[in-house]
């Protein structure tokens, strides 16, 4: 059974940084394409980065320059570099497959204040 369970969301000012994480257990790495999204409050669920199993990564540009997605296949996990953060960049962040396969974890807040 797939289990996402994100985290290393929290409170932070503009311009800093945040670091996030995705366990994702149950999940046939190594042929999945992950993907990292987030949902604003009012706003529909959007991509914003991914990642092949070979490490090709891609952003959305909202996000492009400020964020790096890694994954560490051996321990079936997916990261989400974010530095020099907005306000805007204020959402709860998820972590799945691309194209979307398995049920949404609980997510994890990032909130960016001015």
């Amino acid at each position: 059974q797939v289990q996402l369970v994100e985290s290393g969301g929290g409170l932070v000012q503009a311009g800093g940084s945040l670091r996030l994480s995705c366990a994702a257990s149950g999940v046939i790495f190594s042929i999945n394409t992950m993907g990292w999204y987030r949902q604003a409050p009012g706003n529909q669920r959007e991509l914003v980065a991914t990642i092949t199993p070979y490490g090709r990564t891609n952003y959305a540009d909202s996000v492009k320059g400020r964020f790096t997605i890694s994954r560490e296949n051996a321990k079936i996990t997916v990261y989400l570099q974010m530095n020099s953060l907005k306000p805007e960049d204020t959402a709860v962040y998820y972590c799945n497959t691309d194209p979307i396969k398995f049920n949404w974890g609980q997510g994890t807040q990032v909130t960016v204040s001015s």
